[in-house]
């Protein structure tokens, strides 16, 4: 049997909480960060806080019926669509991963819900890529104004928001993706266990997420240079406004002197 799971970077974050009070289905799993709901017997929707939602066996138009519903419980809803689309196929000799598909030896529950996660994972990851490649090229422009001109063309309030929306990023990243951890479903069962890894394996999720890291820290670095260097040249005017004052203060008494 062959059915496609799609999953898509919907919104910035969805409320798990409003969703699960107003969503209709049939809920197989929840917790404060995902939701898992089964349509029919053979439909499923899985639905993640930081705004991602993955549909096994649904149509184009039945998803975007649910995904105009989950506009109700969502912020910011994205307008760079990103998304993966992968053949299932069960029924296979033993669990097989490639880049096209995943063939699964048997249709479980939990066998369906660990794919979908990583096939999501792997979407969540496309989307924080090109945040942070937006952010790293910005902040070559100010590194390459630095080089040119011997001074920060940022700072103040601006510099500010922008080392605060670096650290947003980089605390979505550490709180959403599981790509170090083994997934609850997966504890005590060799199989699911070695699935996961497989399909980790198979969507280069540990490698691509070290990658954002590394460009996150050094975009982090950059921008602690930046606040150093606004720092000191606040520092500099200061020191220039009391040597100012100081000259005011010695030249009114010796005028006062002379008078």
């Amino acid at each position: 049997m062959k059915n496609k799971a799609y999953a898509i970077q919907f919104a910035s974050s969805i409320s798990i909480k409003a969703c699960k009070s107003f969503f209709i289905g049939e809920l197989l799993f929840s917790d404060n960060d995902e939701l898992f709901y089964r349509f029919n017997t053979d439909k499923y929707v899985y639905i993640f806080k930081y705004g991602v939602v993955c549909f096994y066996n649904i149509d184009t138009t039945k998803r975007k019926e649910i995904l105009l519903e989950l506009l109700n419980y969502s912020k910011i809803a994205n307008s760079n669509e990103i998304f993966e689309e992968i053949e299932i196929i069960t029924g296979g000799v033993k669990n097989s991963i490639s880049i096209e598909s995943i063939e699964l030896s048997s249709l479980s529950v939990d066998k369906l819900r660990l794919s979908m996660l990583n096939i999501s994972q792997s979407v969540a990851l496309d989307h924080y890529a090109d945040l942070t490649g937006d952010i790293l090229e910005d902040t070559n422009k100010h590194t390459l104004y630095l080089e040119e001109k011997g001074k920060l063309d940022i700072g103040g309030q601006k510099l500010k928001k922008y080392i605060g929306k670096v650290l947003n990023i980089k605390n979505k990243i550490s709180e959403n993706l599981y790509i170090f951890d083994s997934h609850d479903i997966t504890w005590g069962d060799e199989e699911l266990n070695e699935l996961d890894q497989e399909l980790k394996k198979a969507f280069d999720l540990k490698d691509r997420s070290q990658s954002l890291q590394k460009q996150v820290s050094i975009i982090k670095e950059n921008l602690e240079l930046f606040k150093d260097i606004m720092f000191h040249r606040h520092s500099s005017n200061l020191e220039w406004i009391i040597i100012i004052l100081i000259l005011v203060e010695v030249v009114d008494m010796f005028i006062l002197r002379f008078l």
